[in-house]
Protein backbone atom coordinates (compact mmCIF):
# COMPACT_ATOMS: atom_id res chain seq x y z
CA UNK A 1 0.00 0.00 0.00
CA UNK A 2 1.15 3.48 -0.30
CA UNK A 3 1.37 6.37 1.38
CA UNK A 4 2.66 9.65 1.07
CA UNK A 5 5.45 11.49 3.82
CA UNK A 6 6.61 14.69 4.15
CA UNK A 7 10.30 14.87 3.65
CA UNK A 8 11.60 19.26 4.33
CA UNK A 9 9.90 20.95 1.69
CA UNK A 10 8.88 17.96 -0.64
CA UNK A 11 6.62 14.72 -0.24
CA UNK A 12 7.18 11.48 -1.55
CA UNK A 13 4.72 8.82 -2.67
CA UNK A 14 6.29 5.89 -1.05
CA UNK A 15 6.00 1.94 -0.62
CA UNK A 16 6.85 -0.43 1.49
CA UNK A 17 8.13 -3.46 -0.33
CA UNK A 18 9.30 -6.92 1.02
CA UNK A 19 12.94 -7.56 0.07
CA UNK A 20 15.44 -10.17 1.02
CA UNK A 21 16.56 -7.78 3.36
CA UNK A 22 13.23 -7.32 5.04
CA UNK A 23 10.83 -4.54 4.31
CA UNK A 24 11.85 -1.71 2.66
CA UNK A 25 10.28 1.89 0.87
CA UNK A 26 10.31 2.71 -2.03
CA UNK A 27 9.89 6.39 -4.00
CA UNK A 28 6.91 5.91 -6.07
CA UNK A 29 7.45 9.97 -6.84
CA UNK A 30 8.17 12.51 -5.56
CA UNK A 31 7.07 16.59 -5.41
CA UNK A 32 6.74 19.69 -4.03
CA UNK A 33 4.12 22.15 -4.60
CA UNK A 34 0.26 20.56 -5.80
CA UNK A 35 -0.49 17.02 -6.16
CA UNK A 36 -2.08 16.42 -9.68
CA UNK A 37 -3.30 13.54 -11.07
CA UNK A 38 -0.04 13.19 -13.15
CA UNK A 39 1.50 12.78 -9.64
CA UNK A 40 -0.63 9.62 -8.86
CA UNK A 41 -0.33 8.03 -12.20
CA UNK A 42 3.30 8.16 -12.22
CA UNK A 43 3.14 6.47 -8.87
CA UNK A 44 0.59 3.99 -9.88
CA UNK A 45 2.51 2.77 -12.51
CA UNK A 46 5.77 2.19 -10.37
CA UNK A 47 3.74 0.85 -7.89
CA UNK A 48 4.28 -2.95 -7.23
CA UNK A 49 1.22 -3.56 -4.84
CA UNK A 50 -2.07 -2.59 -5.25
CA UNK A 51 -2.18 1.52 -5.13
CA UNK A 52 -5.18 2.67 -3.47
CA UNK A 53 -5.66 6.48 -5.02
CA UNK A 54 -8.34 7.74 -2.66
CA UNK A 55 -6.12 6.72 0.56
CA UNK A 56 -3.24 8.56 -0.61
CA UNK A 57 -5.11 11.55 -1.14
CA UNK A 58 -6.69 11.39 2.08
CA UNK A 59 -3.55 10.82 3.52
CA UNK A 60 -2.09 14.21 1.23
CA UNK A 61 -5.50 15.90 2.90
CA UNK A 62 -4.29 15.04 6.52
CA UNK A 63 -1.06 16.35 5.77
CA UNK A 64 -2.34 19.54 4.19
CA UNK A 65 -0.89 19.07 0.71
CA UNK A 66 -2.20 21.07 -1.89
CA UNK A 67 -4.45 18.78 -4.57
CA UNK A 68 -6.07 19.68 -7.94
CA UNK A 69 -7.85 17.50 -9.89
CA UNK A 70 -7.66 19.25 -12.86
CA UNK A 71 -4.96 17.54 -15.21
CA UNK A 72 -1.96 19.63 -16.52
CA UNK A 73 -0.87 17.60 -19.72
CA UNK A 74 2.25 18.72 -19.06
CA UNK A 75 3.74 16.75 -22.51
CA UNK A 76 1.51 18.86 -24.24
CA UNK A 77 2.31 22.17 -23.01
CA UNK A 78 5.78 21.64 -23.63
CA UNK A 79 5.11 20.40 -26.97
CA UNK A 80 2.91 23.34 -27.44
CA UNK A 81 5.47 26.09 -26.02
CA UNK A 82 8.29 24.17 -28.68
CA UNK A 83 6.18 24.94 -31.69
CA UNK A 84 5.79 28.15 -30.62
CA UNK A 85 9.69 28.78 -29.96
CA UNK A 86 10.09 27.85 -33.41
CA UNK A 87 11.08 24.33 -33.26
CA UNK A 88 10.09 21.85 -36.23
CA UNK A 89 9.13 18.48 -35.67
CA UNK A 90 9.32 15.75 -38.06
CA UNK A 91 6.39 16.09 -40.99
CA UNK A 92 5.53 12.16 -40.14
CA UNK A 93 4.92 13.32 -36.77
CA UNK A 94 2.84 16.36 -37.71
CA UNK A 95 0.44 14.35 -39.93
CA UNK A 96 0.42 11.53 -36.73
CA UNK A 97 -0.64 14.00 -34.31
CA UNK A 98 -3.24 15.73 -36.66
CA UNK A 99 -4.80 12.08 -36.31
CA UNK A 100 -4.84 11.56 -32.77
CA UNK A 101 -5.93 15.07 -32.20
CA UNK A 102 -8.90 14.82 -34.91
CA UNK A 103 -11.77 13.35 -33.10
CA UNK A 104 -11.13 15.03 -30.08
CA UNK A 105 -13.66 17.88 -29.18
CA UNK A 106 -11.73 21.58 -29.03
CA UNK A 107 -13.51 24.55 -27.34
CA UNK A 108 -13.39 28.35 -28.03
CA UNK A 109 -10.33 30.24 -26.28
CA UNK A 110 -11.57 32.49 -24.52
CA UNK A 111 -10.73 36.17 -25.96
CA UNK A 112 -8.86 37.21 -22.18
CA UNK A 113 -7.18 34.06 -22.76
CA UNK A 114 -5.77 34.76 -26.34
CA UNK A 115 -2.68 36.81 -24.67
CA UNK A 116 -1.83 34.46 -22.84
CA UNK A 117 -1.11 31.80 -25.55
CA UNK A 118 2.61 32.27 -26.38
CA UNK A 119 3.42 31.69 -22.46
CA UNK A 120 1.79 28.61 -22.07
CA UNK A 121 4.69 25.77 -22.12
CA UNK A 122 7.40 28.67 -21.69
CA UNK A 123 9.75 27.17 -18.77
CA UNK A 124 9.03 28.89 -15.61
CA UNK A 125 12.07 31.27 -15.47
CA UNK A 126 11.47 32.46 -18.70
CA UNK A 127 7.80 33.54 -17.50
CA UNK A 128 9.46 34.94 -14.49
CA UNK A 129 12.51 37.12 -16.54
CA UNK A 130 9.55 38.26 -18.27
CA UNK A 131 7.74 39.46 -15.49
CA UNK A 132 10.63 40.76 -13.37
CA UNK A 133 11.21 42.92 -17.03
CA UNK A 134 7.99 43.99 -17.40
CA UNK A 135 8.19 45.59 -13.02
CA UNK A 136 11.13 46.82 -14.36
CA UNK A 137 9.79 48.99 -17.22
CA UNK A 138 6.87 50.00 -14.99
CA UNK A 139 8.75 51.56 -12.31
CA UNK A 140 10.98 53.07 -14.81
CA UNK A 141 7.73 54.77 -16.03
CA UNK A 142 6.18 55.78 -12.77
CA UNK A 143 9.62 57.26 -11.55
CA UNK A 144 9.83 59.50 -14.92
CA UNK A 145 6.51 61.14 -14.26
CA UNK A 146 5.70 63.81 -12.03
CA UNK A 147 3.53 63.42 -9.12
CA UNK A 148 -0.26 63.42 -10.28
CA UNK A 149 -1.12 65.70 -6.60
CA UNK A 150 1.17 66.45 -3.61
CA UNK A 151 0.92 64.26 -0.85
CA UNK A 152 -0.46 65.85 2.29
CA UNK A 153 1.68 66.12 5.29
CA UNK A 154 0.60 63.16 7.85
CA UNK A 155 -1.77 65.36 10.49
CA UNK A 156 -0.01 64.13 13.96
CA UNK A 157 -0.82 66.39 17.44
CA UNK A 158 1.50 68.36 18.33
CA UNK A 159 3.24 67.38 21.45
CA UNK A 160 4.98 69.98 23.83
CA UNK A 161 6.48 69.60 27.42
CA UNK A 162 6.53 71.59 29.76
CA UNK A 163 7.88 71.45 33.41
CA UNK A 164 5.10 70.67 35.71
CA UNK A 165 4.38 73.66 38.08
CA UNK A 166 4.35 72.97 41.60
CA UNK A 167 0.92 72.75 43.34
CA UNK A 168 -0.74 71.49 40.21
Amino acid sequence: MATIRKHADRYEIRECRTTKDGPRQFTLAGFSGLLTPEILDRAALRAERPFDRERVLERAHELGVPITHRRRFPEARALLGALQRGVRIDPGLVDLLRRALEPMTASEVPEHLEDANPWIGQPEWERGRALRGLLRSADRVLASRPALRAQEAARFPRFASRPVEAGS
